[in-house]
């Protein structure tokens, strides 16, 4: 009777998957494509590297806000969390940022830029 009442032991190839998951996992979030590549699908790594890669540099080249962990509130956070999410492009965006973020030109639409009285 106590072999019925047995749970049987989870297999060691389980533990070991879901290890190699999980380091795939890390490795596609510190280069962005990388867990696609270690699992052989050479196309959406060549993708993703090159999507997330295109999209950081054009943001830090048109002085995009790169945020950073000293933010002062819930959007600042958000943004940083998003960033992060880029793995160590965000890292080469924070290095080419060198004069900081152009938000001069950011900015609502105000009834004066189309009051009738500037049109000539």
């Amino acid at each position: 009777m106590a072999d019925e009442t047995a749970a049987p032991a989870a297999p060691a190839q389980d533990s070991r998957r879901e290890g190699i998951a999980l380091a795939v996992g890390v490795a596609g979030w510190i280069v962005p494509g990388l867990g696609h590549a270690l699992q052989k699908m050479w196309g959406r790594a060549a993708a993703t590297f090159l999507t997330v890669g295109l999209l950081v540099i054009l943001g830090t080249g048109m002085r995009g806000n790169v945020f950073s962990s000293s933010g002062n509130d819930a959007f600042d956070a958000l943004g940083f969390l998003a960033d992060l999410g880029t793995g160590t492009f965000y890292l080469a965006a924070r290095s080419l940022e060198s004069n900081g973020a152009d938000v001069s030109h950011a900015g609502a639409i105000t009834e004066r830029a189309f009051s009738p009285r500037q049109v000539c």
